[in-house]
């Protein structure tokens, strides 16, 4: 259910950022946004609150942002409220925040590693991506998982190419019992 209400929600947004020009704008809005949810936890707690009126809630949104961000965004928080999806206000803003950065042809690749990788090598890992993919620039996120051995997990949406010698390791051996 969260996913459907985050594509719907989300697409909604993204429609109207991409209708009127302003999607450079709406990722910005919904970056700080976002940012003001996670960094705010008693925001969220007061949101989620049951005994809280939902007129309440939606003078606190307004309140907060108007002004600040644009009315369309306003409004889908206060359509979200009114409707009490405002659980899903974060998955929403992350729907968006992909849509636009796949429209934008901006790529964000998981790259999990065995150690820490050097810049060169980032650099580099990235190039490849850039070539091999319809992307012109990636957004790299690194993470060391020793476990991995040696060689790279990379993910590129529901895209995963694990050169692991963890993997390869379980895969020979399957082989090998099978």
């Amino acid at each position: 259910m969260a996913k459907q209400v985050s594509k719907t929600y989300g697409s909604a947004l993204f429609e109207v950022a991409l209708e009127n020009h302003t999607l450079d704008k709406t990722l910005e809005e919904v970056l700080f946004v976002k940012q003001s949810f996670l960094e705010n936890e008693d925001l969220s707690k007061l949101l989620l609150h049951p005994n809280i009126e939902k007129e309440e809630k939606i003078k606190v949104i307004e309140n907060i942002y108007k002004g600040k961000i644009s009315d369309e965004l306003t409004g889908l928080m206060v359509m979200m409220v009114t409707k009490g999806h405002q659980r899903d206000f974060v998955s929403v803003f992350d729907y968006v925040i992909d849509a636009i950065k796949e429209e934008k042809k901006i790529g964000v690749a998981r790259i999990t590693s065995a150690v820490v990788l050097s810049a060169e090598q980032q650099k580099k890992i990235e190039q490849k991506l850039l070539d091999t993919t319809k992307y012109e620039k990636i957004e790299g996120i690194y993470r060391v998982d020793p476990s991995l051995i040696g060689g790279l997990v990379i993910r590129i949406q529901d895209t995963v190419v694990d050169s692991s010698l963890k993997t390869q390791i379980a895969n020979l051996s399957k082989t090998l019992v099978g």
